[in-house]
């Protein structure tokens, strides 16, 4: 922009300013141009177009980002920004970095589903930022860390898990697996109880099998039989009561026989005696009991 004054301009100016006075005006000897000329002018001109330039690059740049995010008034392509929050209508969603939210939920009509190519982590933080709880699911193992692990139905508690004790709360414990369970340590439970039409097996391959109850054990089989096998000793011990075996018959079909007892018995009756250790043995019978005179004991 050039504020050159063309020197006719300048002349009568100064004319006209001084034709009223009676001092004669002086003629200048020489005229000032006033403007930008030279380096300076193809500067500014230059500055200008790079400005012009600038601006059209932007405004094509603003155009291309408007169409390629599907940006409107709603919010961004599919994704509408409502008042209860951000919402997909239709199709997916990948996530870059960390996801912060208060809730993530999905629509009426179908399923949350959550994918990633190696690991999905979920991490519950407190107020000094530090991870209290945290779930991954990978390829290989899913890993939960946690103070407590509780599953419920509802209202009522399904599995609960800490650092002291697993708690199940379901009517009913099924072990599905052909070795069945296997504990390492004790087990406390009111009630064990087969599948229907199978058999209920307790068993200790290496070491003993035991059963304590502060006012019992009941062991009862409706429609089969009740085996009990061990390599040493079976002991069945009461400390305060009677141990009481209840059946139309009693067969102990192995008990050693007696050498004393009343000879040329025709009717072959036995009777069963007890030794002060507590051993079994059969004596014939007689009038009077003949236990006393078996050296079985």
């Amino acid at each position: 922009m050039s504020l050159c004054f063309p020197q006719q301009m300048v002349r009568e100016q100064y004319v006209t300013t001084t034709q009223d006075s009676s001092v004669p005006a002086p003629v200048p000897d020489s005229i000032y141009k006033i403007g930008i000329y030279g380096w300076r002018k193809r500067c500014l001109y230059l500055f200008v177009l790079l400005l012009i330039i600038i601006l059209t690059v932007n405004f094509a740049l603003t155009i291309w980002i408007l169409r390629v995010m599907w940006l409107n008034t709603e919010g961004m392509g599919h994704l509408k920004v409502t008042a209860e929050g951000v919402r997909l209508e239709d199709g997916k969603s990948e996530f870059l970095f960390p996801l912060y939210a208060q809730e993530i939920h999905s629509r009426v009509d179908s399923s949350l589903l959550v994918h990633s190519s190696e690991n999905v982590t979920l991490n519950a933080r407190n107020e000094n930022n530090d991870v209290t709880g945290s779930l991954s699911v990978g390829p290989d193992v899913a890993q939960g860390n946690a103070l407590n692990f509780v599953i419920s139905s509802n209202t009522k508690t399904l599995f609960s898990a800490d650092d002291k004790e697993v708690v199940v709360g379901t009517d009913t414990l099924r072990v599905t697996g052909p070795e069945g369970a296997l504990f390492e340590h004790s087990v406390e439970t009111p009630l064990l109880r087969a599948e229907p039409f199978k058999d209920l097996r307790l068993e200790s391959p290496t070491r003993s099998l035991s059963m304590d109850a502060p006012k019992g054990v009941f062991v009862k089989a409706l429609a089969g039989n009740i085996e009990a096998a061990s390599n040493m000793d079976i002991l069945l011990h009461s400390s305060e009561g009677l141990v009481i075996l209840d059946a139309e018959s009693l067969r102990l079909p192995s008990l050693p026989l007696g050498h004393g007892g009343v000879s040329g018995n025709a009717q072959g009756l036995y009777e069963v005696c007890v030794c002060p250790s507590g051993k079994l043995f059969l004596s014939k019978a007689g009038v009077t009991s003949m236990c006393s005179e078996s050296q079985e004991c």
